[in-house]
């Protein structure tokens, strides 16, 4: 069983800054791709950016310079430092993790609300 599992949400107000962190453990083995991914209320899920094994990493490119992903390999981890938050990136942010073999995790999701 695979648990993949976000943190760090919550509620800032405009300007401020929130570092979200997910872990997958369990049997997940050989992670390639670690993500985020928000949702905002009525909208379709978006991506954020994406982190590959070897530390390629890509952004959406309305977020560049705010938003930093960065991951601990060892430890299945990923984190999404965010910074100058506005109102607009009020969102569910949910973790992905894809395994070489493919197979693709979805954690719960963590609310973040920007009050303005």
């Amino acid at each position: 069983q695979v648990r993949v599992m976000e943190s760090g949400g919550g509620l800032v107000q405009t300007g401020g800054s929130l570092r979200l962190s997910c872990t997958a453990s369990g049997r997940i083995f050989n992670i390639d791709v670690m993500g985020w991914y928000r949702q905002a209320p009525g909208k379709q899920r978006e991506l954020v950016g994406v982190r590959h094994n070897g530390g390629d990493t890509k952004y959406v490119d309305s977020l560049k310079g705010r938003f930093t992903i960065s991951r601990d390999n060892a430890k299945n981890t990923v984190y999404l430092q965010m910074n100058s938050l506005k109102p607009e990136d009020t969102a569910v942010y949910y973790c992905n993790a894809i395994a070489t073999s493919g197979y693709s995790y979805w954690g719960q999701g963590t609310q973040v609300t920007v009050s303005s």
